[in-house]
């Protein structure tokens, strides 16, 4: 039987909340996401048969809520461990803030990867810093501003990705926790 989620007719997905207690530490997100990849698993396939808005309102509620709290300095585990793609814009932007040319960019600090987007030679992003700073930042990818995604609009789009995203950030495995406790399927 394949998972679904409540209606909010009934109040379900509008009454959920997050906080500080449902957001793990990052050192513990690769066993926690070993342990329950499978139920998060069936919860992103249930999520697809959810009226759209309402999965992205509640999303978009919960996103705000963690991030009232949460300090992405404390974990900057998307900066250590994967790299984001890289338009020719981003490519432009970051010149602009180092004082080089694009092309030097592109030589320096990034490679084609095998889907014809740019991505940094290697994790961790060259322009973190040990306090987790982003040197870059007020010029950082298109893709490093929206991450986690948790805020974008069609959420639905990228459940896929939210799914892979939950072992890297601590945030985007609370939403999905949380959105799994609605699911009758697990």
């Amino acid at each position: 039987m394949q998972p679904t989620m409540k209606s909010s007719s009934k109040g379900d997905l509008n009454r959920l909340s997050i906080g500080i207690q449902d957001v793990p530490q990052p050192a513990q997100l690769k066993t926690l996401f070993a342990k329950n990849g499978g139920f998060l698993r069936k919860t992103v396939s249930g999520l697809g048969k959810v009226n759209p808005r309402e999965l992205e309102t509640v999303v978009h509620s919960l996103h705000q809520q963690a991030f009232e709290f949460y300090d992405c300095l404390k974990c900057a585990n998307c900066c250590r461990s994967i790299s984001p793609a890289i338009s020719h814009n981003d490519v432009d932007v970051m010149a602009k803030k180092l004082r080089i040319r694009p092309s030097e960019v592109v030589q320096n600090y990034l490679q084609m990867d095998n889907d014809g987007d740019f991505v940094f030679h290697e994790a961790p992003c060259p322009f973190i810093d040990q306090e987790n700073y982003c040197g870059i930042y007020s010029h950082r990818p298109k893709a490093c501003r929206e991450y986690p995604h948790t805020d974008r609009s069609r959420f639905y789009q990228i459940l896929q990705l939210s799914l892979r995203n939950a072992e890297i950030c601590p945030v985007v495995y609370a939403i999905l926790m949380k959105l799994s406790a609605k699911n009758p399927g697990n």
